[in-house]
């Protein structure tokens, strides 16, 4: 009898194990890539190849090494449809969607749900959550979990939206996706990869790491906060991802490399080049939030926003939501993520949608004259010059060669930018925004906040009345 049973245990652990499996972002419900080869891949212990039946045609997936992937002809947005795999078993698929997929990723304030955590809520969240049930719009958050090794597999579930998923959900991407789902009239599916507290590089490939960054100051191993470690979110949350068929990312993540900003553009432009030549999908959108204004814990956080400026100036096919107008002086959780989402959305509509009419960036400073003891600063993305949409003008500071900065007054006039102080006969240097705390004031016409700036690169922050 025992030895009965030890077959029947060891044959249903072989049929198990012969089973042919798919990744676990394949499930009911879920929305697939439009207008690109659709990736589907998984494992298969014996078979040689896989059948892969999707709306009305039949692919054959080869098995090397157990491993087996796929890629889908391209085909347009609709659904709902179902996806068959087969070998030995078969696993079918309903209620598929095909769409716009978007990968959301970062720490707390990417992380930070719907219905508010960390203490903190969501601001107009409770009606948003009321009206939130949508069919085209899917959402899928993947388990955290740290790996010191590359994983293959997440964990987590495809669900509609409607209120008591979307409650649960993270309130940029929710807001991203749903002004996206609107305004394309298309299923949207997100998928959300995000742990707070964490800094870059613990989304980043190790290898990355270990050719590139081998000095990089502030890293150590963490063993009360292994999340902290280099590589290991990248492991266990985003190399499992792919090389699912997705537009593209957005990034919501900052805080956690304020303490040691120095390195931060090299690091971050390099995750990013990372997933994209992992991923083998071209240099897909990035699109990432700059981090807010904050009254407390210091870490230079002007200079982080500056590090994620440079980032976007010097990486392709990137863009940055500036939140420089939403912050909130005692809390690193701002409430306003509807307007992060939606400033979000507007470079994607902007640069892979075709909405040309449409501003998606705030003011960038471009230049600088100088006109007696003024200074009149020059923008990119304000073609029709700034506004302060009536606030007072704060937060700018002017210098001589002296180098010691004075506050500054400011004039708008006809869409141009004045500053000066009469303290400063022979001004040389302006910074607008660039300390921890600053209630923005600065606009394009679309009411897009600018990005704080200095136009020099001095150590010196002194400042006198």
């Amino acid at each position: 009898m025992k030895k009965s049973l030890l077959i029947l245990f060891f044959f249903i652990g072989y049929v198990s194990l012969a089973q042919v499996t798919v990744n676990a972002l394949f499930q009911d419900h879920m929305v697939l890539q439009r207008n690109k080869p659709i990736a589907v891949f998984g494992k298969a212990a014996t078979e040689k190849q896989v059948v892969i039946t999707f709306k009305g045609k039949t692919y054959k997936a080869k098995v090397e090494n157990n491993n087996w992937k796929f890629f889908l002809d391209e085909t347009e947005a609709g659904g709902p449809y179902t996806l068959s795999i087969k070998g030995e078993n078969e696993i079918v698929f309903s209620d598929i969607l095909i769409g716009e997929v978007w990968l959301c990723s970062g720490q707390s304030n990417m992380a930070m749900q719907m219905r508010g955590n960390f203490g903190q809520p969501i601001k107009g969240s409770n009606l948003e959550i009321l009206k939130s049930t949508n069919q085209n719009l899917r959402l899928f958050t993947v388990k955290r979990n740290l790996s010191k090794e590359p994983v293959e597999s997440i964990e987590g579930n495809w669900q509609l939206a409607e209120p008591k998923s979307v409650k649960e959900f993270s309130a940029t991407a929710y807001f991203y996706g749903k002004m996206l789902q609107e305004t394309l009239n298309v299923p949207v599916g997100l998928i959300c990869a995000a742990w707070g507290g964490t800094p870059a590089e613990a989304w980043t490939p190790s290898e990355i790491i270990h050719t590139q960054f081998k000095d990089f100051k502030g890293w150590n191993k963490n063993e009360k906060s292994p999340q902290k470690n280099p590589s290991v979110l990248y492991n266990g949350m985003i190399h499992p991802l792919q090389p699912f068929t997705f537009k593209g990312v957005i990034w919501y993540q900052g805080e956690g490399n304020k303490n040691y900003y120095q390195n931060y553009t090299a690091l971050f432009s390099s995750m990013i080049k990372s997933w994209r030549h992992n991923w083998n999908q071209g240099d897909f959108p990035f699109y990432f939030v700059q981090i807010a204004p904050l009254g407390w814990g210091g870490g230079n956080q002007a200079y982080l926003r500056e590090t994620q400026l440079k980032t976007m100036q010097s990486v392709k096919n990137s863009g940055m939501a500036v939140t420089l107008d939403i912050g909130e002086k005692f809390n690193i959780h701002p409430a306003e993520k509807q307007k992060v989402g939606e400033r979000l959305a507007l470079w994607a509509l902007a640069k892979d949608y075709g909405f040309k009419d449409i501003d998606f960036s705030g003011p960038v400073y471009k230049s600088m004259n100088v006109k007696g003891n003024k200074v009149v600063l020059n923008f990119e993305y304000a073609q029709l010059g700034v506004t302060s949409l009536n606030k007072e003008l704060n937060d700018f500071v002017i210098a001589g060669e002296d180098k010691v900065f004075y506050k500054a007054e400011a004039k708008i006039s006809k869409g141009k930018l004045e500053v000066w102080s009469d303290k400063v006969t022979k001004p040389v240097a302006v910074r607008y925004g660039f300390k921890d705390w600053v209630d923005g004031s600065l606009f394009n016409n679309a009411g897009l906040p600018a990005s704080s700036f200095r136009t020099d690169n001095w150590e010196s922050i002194e400042v006198k009345e």
